[in-house]
């Protein structure tokens, strides 16, 4: 165990809202990051008991020939009925969250990050000493989801409308950041921010 603990710090926003480059911003600066999302890639490894699991429950055609998932072949199920989203996260997130709390647990980081966009749904956010949501204008998000995933409007929308609304967020956090505009005003907002938590804890 660390002889002094970290602040523990989470970060959460809907799809491509942002959480990734808060995160980058703050490791650039010396925290520790840990990513859910790739937390839940590596637990969906070829022959992992999760693996298994989901292609029973989702049938074989969400595998790849290695037999890993095939993620956009998932996420066409998943973003298009509720209750297979849930079916889905209530497969996956009890590793992730063990996962991520054993990390953190060996952490020696002054600044630990949890980059999750389940963090209040998990129960992650109770872990931490702060929570910052991200956000960015619906219509940027809608964009920027388009060009990262290479996928047309209506999936773009089925997959943001898959997701609580932004505000819930942004209610719960004590922090928010926007991210509508440039990388320079959020990298501006960020330190800032990094500034307070630091003084604060």
């Amino acid at each position: 165990m660390p002889d002094r603990r970290p602040i523990v710090l989470g970060i959460t926003g809907n799809i491509a809202c942002g959480k990734s480059l808060v995160a980058s911003i703050l490791q650039e600066h010396g925290a520790e990051v840990i990513d859910a999302d790739h937390i839940a890639h590596d637990l969906m490894s070829p022959g992992s008991g999760i693996t298994a699991e989901i292609a029973a429950r989702f049938g074989n055609d969400v595998l790849k020939p290695d037999g890993s998932i095939d993620r956009p072949a998932l996420g066409k199920i998943v973003f298009s009925d509720p209750e297979a989203l849930a079916e889905l996260e209530r497969i996956t997130h009890p590793a992730v969250v063990e996962t991520i709390l054993g990390r953190a647990a060996k952490s020696t980081a002054g600044v630990l990050v949890i980059d999750a966009i389940k963090l209040f749904e998990s129960g992650l956010a109770n872990h931490c000493d702060e929570v910052w949501a991200v956000f960015c204008d619906p219509e940027i998000q809608r964009s920027r989801l388009m060009e990262r995933n290479g996928i047309d409007d209506a999936e773009a929308d089925r997959r943001i409308r898959a997701q609580p609304p932004q505000s819930e967020k942004r209610e719960r956090a004590h922090r928010v950041i926007d991210n509508s505009g440039g990388v320079a005003d959020t990298r501006e907002q960020v330190l800032a921010a990094h500034q307070r938590l630091l003084r604060s804890h």
